[in-house]
């Protein structure tokens, strides 16, 4: 069962997407918070698998409560949910560490998607805003493509393995099958990665992933 906690300053919101969310039997919704304060407070109670921010709240925002879960319950799992799709929400909530950004427009499928994705330990952008996310990254990244290949050359051989992995956009559960080895070890190996290249998440790591050409090797 997949365990999430639904953050929005608008109840009719939250009654949408809870019902969209309990149509999925494995699905629930723990803990519903109106602003990122109470979403952090109730993380750090509920301890959920994955936590659905809104941007725009009053008190702490989206961006503010990204850090603030993570701070309550580390092993939580951050995506956002909002109705604005611009390059600066966009990169300002994945440069905070979230693993995912969804669109309130999306359709229950997608939604559905994006949360398994997440908590399974994936990344997911809606379709609509990926494009001008690697896009973004990319333009910002050009200036640092020579430290990029100092970081990805440091990396022992298991390291490149699964960074090559996620550049791939492999979850931790198909890399630790593709390579032999525990998820635990996975997870261990992942972190490391996000160490050595600087990075807080998977859109990112992936995005060095295909610059340095690892990506492509596999």
């Amino acid at each position: 069962m997949i365990r999430v906690l639904l953050a929005d300053d608008e109840p009719l919101i939250r009654v949408g997407i809870r019902t969209i969310l309990s149509s999925d039997p494995g699905i629930t919704v723990v803990a519903e918070a109106g602003d990122g304060h109470e979403a952090a407070d109730l993380a750090g109670r509920q301890r959920p698998d994955v936590a659905l921010l809104d941007i725009q709240m009053p008190g702490a925002d989206g961006f503010t409560a990204i850090e603030l879960v993570h701070r309550a319950s580390p092993a939580t799992a951050v995506a956002m949910l909002t109705t604005f799709g611009t390059d600066e929400y966009v990169a300002r909530a994945l440069d905070g560490g979230a693993n995912g950004f969804l669109l309130k427009a999306a359709t229950p499928r997608e939604l559905l998607t994006g949360v398994r994705t997440v908590a399974e330990g994936g990344a997911f952008l809606s379709p609509k805003v990926t494009r001008r996310v690697i896009t973004g990254f990319r333009a910002r990244r050009e200036a640092r493509t020579r430290p990029d290949h100092e970081r990805v050359a440091a990396l022992s051989p298991r390291e490149r393995q699964v960074l090559a992995l996620l550049g791939a956009g492999a979850s931790n559960a198909e890399i630790a099958r593709e390579l032999h080895l525990a998820e635990d070890t996975v997870k261990t190996h992942v972190s490391a990665v996000y160490v050595r290249l600087g990075v807080r998440n998977r859109v990112q790591a992936a995005i060095i992933a295909h610059d340095s050409g690892l990506a492509a090797e596999r």
